[in-house]
């Protein structure tokens, strides 16, 4: 398999865009990419595309990326996998490249929730999915779903609604300067924990707001990244990984094992370890996922997740930033959309080029998980000047 980089990254805001369609924000993502390139980029250097997309009412998601891009000739690839779509699509078009079909290819993610017909798409197409329906009228929708999970997660360990709190706290005050977030506020501790219950123990400001927005990222073979750039970033790492999404079916509701999956394949194709990483995004959909993420993706031992929060290991200025993009808390999430923005964040924080910059960050990760917590997707990243360049 041959090496690829991402040579191009860019995004659109998250946020309510009630003006605007997919057919409108994918080629502003697509344009502030295109022009992240630091030699340019022409689209006939495009060899392929990989779209992430949940649901949309636009009509055929791959048809609507080629026809809004101006690009009927360009083969496109659907990719769909509940929350864990855009790290996947990433993972699918590396492939592609890394085989040697392609030399150049194009991922973008995107999504409208904020739409009413797509939302209720999305209703529909979780509980088809799952064949589950009678969870709905039951009430386990996706915070009733997590809720399970981290409830029992703060029972069993030493974790309290403050740490959620503390979560919530330093993904806003991270999003605060981050001009593509949608809630650009910092908050209080008091005010998280004094916020109204959604289900417990998720208070108001421990769940993400749904969103709209693009994100895209141009991948290159290492036989011709030179064309594109001097300061490739390279993916080191992908992985896959799934669990039951029956809650009755788990042994231990403490942990995700698809996290668990996806970071161990990750880090085997990287060859590096969870010591290795300099900054993170984690999918933060509830403030419980970041913190018992930090233990399925190695960076915290069984039950010592609260420790990390509390001595502010992952805020910014700390050993191990996560989210300093405002996470899917802070930024929002358009589920087709965040793990490809995820990507964008980390590419600009390799280059030194991010708003919330991670000083020395030369190894990131991205990391999704959804369904809810039947599938995760993991992605490493290197900065310019490893080995090869």
């Amino acid at each position: 398999m041959r090496r690829v980089a991402v040579v191009g990254a860019g995004m659109t805001s998250f946020g309510e865009h009630f003006a605007l369609g997919l057919k409108d924000l994918l080629p502003m993502a697509f344009a502030e990419c295109a022009a992240s390139v630091d030699a340019g980029i022409d689209t006939s250097d495009l060899q392929a595309a990989w779209f992430g997309a949940m649901g949309t009412s636009d009509g055929f998601p791959a048809g609507i990326l080629a026809d809004s891009l101006g690009l009927p000739d360009l083969p496109v690839t659907r990719v769909e996998n509940s929350c864990a779509t855009g790290n996947d699509a990433v993972r699918n078009a590396l492939f592609g490249v890394a085989s040697g079909a392609f030399d150049v290819a194009l991922v973008m993610g995107a999504d409208k929730l904020r739409d009413t017909a797509s939302a209720d798409m999305m209703w529909e197409w979780e509980a088809m999915a799952r064949d589950m329906a009678w969870d709905y009228p039951l009430g386990v929708v996706a915070p009733a779903g997590f809720a399970l999970h981290v409830r029992r997660y703060l029972y069993e360990s030493a974790a309290t609604p403050e740490h959620l709190a503390m979560v919530a706290v330093k993904n806003h005050r991270h999003g605060a300067t981050n001009p593509k977030a949608r809630l650009r506020f910092e908050i209080t501790l008091e005010q998280a924990l004094a916020a109204p219950t959604v289900v417990t123990p998720f208070r108001l400001y421990d769940c993400a707001p749904q969103s709209d927005g693009a994100a895209a990222l141009i991948l290159a073979a290492e036989d011709v990244v030179d064309r594109f750039t001097a300061r490739p970033v390279w993916i080191r790492g992908v992985g896959l990984g799934l669990d039951s999404v029956m809650h009755q079916h788990k042994t231990d509701m403490t942990t995700f094992p698809a996290t668990t999956r996806a970071a161990k394949r990750a880090f085997a194709m990287a060859g590096l370890t969870p010591a290795d990483i300099d900054v993170a995004e984690v999918h933060d959909y509830f403030t419980g996922l970041e913190l018992m993420s930090y233990e399925d993706l190695g960076f915290a031992e069984r039950f010592g997740a609260a420790k990390l929060v509390e001595t502010e290991t992952t805020s910014l200025g700390g050993a191990l930033p996560v989210n300093p993009s405002g996470g899917l808390k802070a930024k929002g999430h358009p589920p087709g959309a965040t793990g490809v923005a995820q990507c964008v964040e980390l590419f600009q924080q390799l280059r030194g080029e991010a708003v919330n910059q991670v000083d020395g960050a030369r190894i990131a990760l991205a990391h999704n998980i959804g369904g809810p917590t039947a599938v995760s997707a993991v992605t490493i990243l290197e900065g310019p000047g490893s080995d090869g360049d």
